[in-house]
């Protein structure tokens, strides 16, 4: 199915999944006069909160996913585990926006690597693991120490273990359960980095400037806007950026995570994954751009024309991880801080509860 007309104020935009990005999205709609209705199988799922409308059933659910199709314009998601027979059966239905193909690629790590590579990109050395065989292949192969990753589900760190010098790969593998994976070069990096930029139906692709990010447990904690790289390995992460998105054909916001290293001409930068979705280095637009990357996004699924993003200054974006919500009216009366809280209830470690961004005027412009 095409990506349907041009929405209208007052449409309704259905989003798969509730947690803080569906309703950071709901938000940047209710800003641009649409609606939304939420979709997710958690009954206490925070975006829900903002939502005109939500249903709470399973992804299976094909009568839930019917009404719930019936009841929207245009469907997009907030994250990317989304069930692809959920993205088919709802595709079938009404415009799902990025395409369902997209996240089914994303989906899988080796075929999103294998995607990057076939563009020219450059990344870490990596091979396909689905027996013991494979493991010691490429382990002699890329060398040590190495990543292994599982192919599916796994964010923040989960669904991964390290490999080094002395490791055994085979207990690695045991401990992800013999699944398949995927085994990467460890790389020796700089800094991480990351673009997120939106793509709109006719192939207007606007970037937001490169953050740095800093991670703490595998959980994004700090990102840095504008990263303290040069102009022209900004600029070149922006254009890699920019051809993964066109490659895609894709429609809607997207980030790009790499690795800057050093190599004997200057530092380079190697892609580390692909998001096809709003991402948390970009929360900082909310309050440090003209436009935000979820405004973006749901202009792009809209079929509206995208926004120019002019950096306000320089920002800094802060999760509050976990029990460190419970500090929030720390940063209510610090200068240039604005503070979202998510409305979850639970702050267990290592869950995001909010965030909180320092916009600093001046500074470094684009």
């Amino acid at each position: 199915m095409s990506a349907g007309p041009v929405l209208k104020p007052e449409a309704t935009i259905g989003i798969l999944g509730g947690g803080q990005l569906g309703r950071m999205l709901a938000l940047a709609a209710a800003r641009l006069g649409f609606r939304c209705h939420a979709y997710s199988p958690e009954a206490d799922s925070c975006a829900f909160d903002v939502m005109q409308h939500s249903t709470c059933a399973p992804y299976d659910d094909h009568a839930a996913l019917a009404r719930f199709a019936d009841a929207v314009d245009v469907i997009t998601y907030e994250f990317e585990n989304i069930p692809a027979e959920t993205a088919a059966f709802l595709a079938a239905r009404k415009p799902v926006v990025p395409d369902p193909s997209v996240l089914a690629m994303t989906q899988d790590r080796f075929v999103e690597k294998k995607f990057v590579e076939d563009l020219g990109i450059a990344t870490a050395p990596f091979a396909s693991i689905e027996s013991a065989a494979d493991l010691a292949a490429a382990a002699s192969a890329i060398g040590l120490p190495a990543v292994l990753k599982t192919r599916r589900l796994g964010y923040d760190g989960k669904g991964q273990k390290m490999i080094g010098p002395k490791d055994d790969p085979a207990a690695a593998w045991s401990a992800l359960h013999n699944v398949s994976c995927i085994l990467e070069g460890f790389v020796a990096f700089e800094r991480e980095i990351s673009v997120v930029a939106a793509r709109s139906r006719d192939g207007q692709v606007e970037c937001f400037d490169v953050a740095e990010n800093e991670h703490r447990n595998h959980i994004l904690k700090v990102s840095r806007v504008p990263a303290p790289i040069s102009g022209d390995l900004a600029v070149e992460a922006r254009r890699i950026t920019e051809r993964i998105a066109t490659a895609f054909d894709y429609v809607g916001v997207l980030a790009v995570e790499m690795f800057v290293v050093g190599q004997g001409s200057g530092p380079a930068v190697l892609v580390n994954e692909i998001a096809p979705r709003v991402h948390n280095s970009g929360h900082w637009s909310i309050d440090g751009c003209s436009v935000s990357q979820f405004e973006q996004h749901i202009r792009a699924v809209a079929g509206w024309a995208l926004g120019k993003p002019v950096r306000h200054g320089n920002a800094e974006m802060t999760n509050l991880i976990g029990p460190e919500v419970n500090g929030y009216a720390d940063w209510l009366g610090q200068p240039g801080v604005s503070v979202h809280l998510y409305g979850k209830t639970d702050p267990r470690p290592g869950r995001k509860m909010g965030h909180v961004t320092r916009v600093t005027p001046g500074g470094d412009k684009p």
